[in-house]
């Protein structure tokens, strides 16, 4: 409820945060473009990190990145699949992409991430949608179309969230 303010000491300070928060730069460059003032002064709560961090990286980012990487590794022995037509998503994804490089060029990072968030959100309904757990037995091929298609969703996904988290983008680089 209070304005920062490090002259009254009333401050998040980085070193302590990340003597706090080992490893967890990422979440709190999210947290903090996600909130990041366009018109009006935003608002800074612990109570809001761990709402961003464990609804948004977590259940909609980091999760659909350990479904799809889980089911390519027990259906496909952790190698990329048979690609199969996936022409809706390249315009989907080259779409965001452009929302996504607007949007940084015109320094609106809020709206960069809020898209690049979409680009996950859609890749969990894929799976929904799909449900490649249930998909395989029945019909290998078209599972192994929807896993690929959500591979090319996370590598696109480990290019784009780069400005953001630099270092998850490494990660899922090394998957």
């Amino acid at each position: 409820g209070d304005k920062l303010s490090t002259s009254r000491n009333w401050a998040v300070w980085l070193h302590e945060y990340l003597e706090e928060f080992k490893d967890k730069q990422d979440e709190l460059r999210y947290v903090l473009c996600s909130i990041a003032p366009a018109t009006k002064d935003s608002e800074f709560t612990w109570k809001d990190y761990q709402t961003r961090v464990n609804s948004e990286l977590v259940g909609i980012f980091g999760n659909l990145v350990n479904r799809v990487m889980v089911l390519t590794e027990k259906y496909f022995e952790g190698k990329v699949p048979e690609a199969g037509e996936c022409n809706d998503l390249r315009i989907f994804i080259s779409s965001q992409r452009d929302k996504i490089s607007d949007a940084l060029e015109h320094f609106r990072f809020r709206d960069a991430l809020a898209e690049m968030l979409n680009i996950a959100r859609h890749g969990n309904q894929l799976l929904s949608d799909k449900e490649p757990w249930k998909l395989i037995k029945t019909d290998e091929k078209a599972t192994a179309f929807v896993l690929y298609d959500c591979l090319q969703i996370i590598a696109n996904l480990a290019i784009l969230c780069e400005p953001f988290l630099p270092f998850t983008s490494k990660k899922i680089y090394s998957m």
